[in-house]
């Protein structure tokens, strides 16, 4: 039986004029993970990445922890298949503050919660962006963004089922997966999307024609290794 290791991302540069850079303690977080997967001695015959900056970076930092035998020769593959739906987009569309960083954050510290108000958007703008009702405003409405996701999973269902995959991408992805395993609804995506912390690993089981879930948002490692601090969501 094959596996795929789905691995959110780590830690961005949230609130940066460049998001898609990890922050430092993104790239400890990354190195983490490489030593969990060289203490476990385990062994990837794929690595691919969605193409994003945090992806690329967070395979190069995890493989800088692991003997050169654990890890395949040679540069990522890329699929675009696994790139992060444009989250700046769908906040925009949801709340047009968004469009200015000092404006939204004036608004965000108007409330006793901050977190919380942000939380509250972000859900808000992914059920405007689900509901359908507005797809022509998104450059990728959201039934083009799943079927984009599951099909670049269906391109692992590869002849050999004992290999070992490992994908770098980010945690909307991961949901959007999830719910075409385990036929969750759409409020269950945006509710994973929302809590798939930085760095986490996804495991599924793989036969021809066939992926099941082994386990979820997995980051024993960033506990084991790292400590509390190690552990983030944003």
């Amino acid at each position: 039986m094959g596996q795929v290791y789905l691995v959110r991302s780590a830690q961005a540069s949230f609130g940066s004029a460049n998001y898609d850079q990890l922050s430092n303690r993104g790239v400890e977080q990354a190195r983490l993970l490489g030593q969990w997967f060289a203490t476990r001695e385990q062994r990837f015959h794929r690595v691919l990445t969605g193409g994003l900056a945090r992806h690329a970076q967070s395979a190069d930092a995890c493989r800088s922890q692991m003997p050169a035998g654990l890890w395949p020769q040679g540069e990522p593959e890329i699929d675009p298949g696994f790139a992060e739906f444009d989250h700046h987009e769908v906040m925009l569309r949801h709340c047009p503050d968004f469009a200015d960083p000092e404006a939204f954050a004036h608004r965000l510290a108007g409330h006793a919660e901050p977190q919380r108000a942000l939380e509250h958007l972000f859900r808000a703008a992914m059920q405007r962006w689900m509901t359908g009702w507005h797809d022509d405003q998104y450059a990728e409405a959201w039934p083009d963004f799943r079927s984009r996701v599951v099909a670049a999973l269906e391109r692992l269902d590869q002849p050999d089922s004992k290999q070992a995959t490992i994908v770098f991408t980010s945690s909307g992805v991961i949901a959007t997966l999830m719910q075409h395993v385990l036929g969750l609804q759409d409020y269950q995506v945006m509710e994973m999307t929302w809590k798939m912390a930085n760095c986490a690993v996804t495991r599924l089981l793989h036969r021809p024609g066939e992926f099941g879930l082994d386990y979820l948002n997995n980051y024993a490692h960033l506990e084991w290794l790292g400590g509390s601090e190690a552990l983030t969501y944003r």
